[in-house]
């Protein structure tokens, strides 16, 4: 059978010994190097594992600054909540962001809260989660989305419910990465497409960055309000692009999506393009993907089995700004449940 190909020198990694999911599959393309498959493996994450009633979910992207790592996160604890809003628990819409740093990336020590909500009236009023990281020229910039309570609720609290609470990204930034993190506006950088049949047009979400051609490109998650309470699963991915951190971004491919399935956004740098790893979402979930413009994406690989839940990789580029000639081995993703919380995934790729 013919396996994937790609302008890269990928090499056979094996990770920690751990229990590993999921199975060998192959696809062609093209005549350069080739991917046979990936699996998935996990190990836990101590210092951001379970704990009882406390939810931890939606990683970043994982950076190395000196010897640590660090990763955000939202956080929410569920008997810190108002009683009128524990319907919302373990969502991540009542959260604010958390950090955490390691030395190895499995055992991890939690920092504390580095995002909180916004001021009253604001965009981000009611809630900051999904966040991602980007340095840039010297200082840490953190993309986040956002919600206000929904307009008519006594409780100043939220309903989604798919018409009238749209999400929002917004960006803080720091000169260090445990922060302080400082809002660069009181309004965000992206807001959902004005009209209703946009893929985009109820939430934006879920940014995942990369730095080519010296501008900013933000790959998000849309959402469309003509899709109603069923759009979770018709989620799509979107890119806008802007020359600096601050924006203005602007919408790619005539503001239509980049890639037609997926739920949580995974892309990286690597041989000139770009990689995206889909979640279980839509007629082309579960797949690897690759454009070389970062723009037109195809599929190298189908059928992927145990992907990691949220996930978000080590990506060194974050840091460095020059793609890593390696694939990636690992990241942090989010395991579902009664209490979500924050699991170790390894990636094995299988070359030839």
């Amino acid at each position: 059978m013919a396996v994937a190909r790609f302008r890269s020198s990928a090499c056979l990694w094996i990770g920690m010994a751990a229990v590993a999911i999921g199975g060998t599959v192959r696809c062609g393309w093209g005549n350069e190097p080739e991917i046979a498959g990936l699996r998935f493996r996990y190990v836990a994450a101590t210092g951001i594992g379970h704990e009882a009633g406390v939810c931890r979910r939606d990683p970043s992207d994982v950076i190395r600054v000196g010897d640590r790592y660090y990763v955000y996160y939202t956080k929410v604890v569920r008997a810190e909540l108002p009683a009128s809003w524990r319907n919302l628990y373990p969502s991540g819409y009542p959260g604010t962001v958390w950090c955490a740093v390691s030395a190895d990336g499995v055992h991890w020590r939690e920092l504390g809260r580095v995002l909180g909500l916004g001021p009253p009236g604001a965009f981000d009023s009611f809630g900051v989660f999904t966040p991602n990281v980007l340095k840039y020229r010297g200082r840490y910039w953190l993309y986040y989305t956002a919600v206000r309570p929904t307009p008519g609720r006594d409780d100043g609290g939220f309903d989604n419910n798919s018409t009238t609470d749209p999400t929002g990204i917004g960006v803080a930034v720091a000169d260090r990465p445990e922060g302080p993190f400082h809002r660069i506006s009181d309004k965000p950088i992206l807001i959902p497409a004005r009209e209703p049949q946009a893929f985009d047009s109820y939430r934006v979400d879920d940014s995942c960055l990369l730095v080519r051609d010296g501008k900013i490109w933000l790959y998000y998650k849309g959402r469309s309000r003509a899709h109603g309470p069923a759009g979770p699963g018709r989620t799509q991915m979107g890119l806008a692009i802007a020359g600096q951190p601050e924006g203005p971004y602007i919408r790619q491919n005539a503001g239509k999506p980049v890639q037609d399935s997926g739920h949580e956004v995974q892309i990286w740098k690597h041989g000139g393009g770009v990689f995206s790893l889909v979640s279980p979402t839509g007629p082309n979930g579960r797949t690897l993907q690759y454009a070389d413009d970062g723009l037109h994406f195809r599929v190298l690989l189908r059928g992927l089995k145990g992907q990691p839940a949220a996930p978000g990789l080590f990506r060194p580029e974050l840091v460095a700004s020059e793609a890593d000639p390696a694939l990636p081995r690992w990241g942090i993703g989010m395991r579902h449940g009664r209490d979500p919380h924050l699991i170790r995934f390894e990636l094995v790729w299988e070359t030839r």
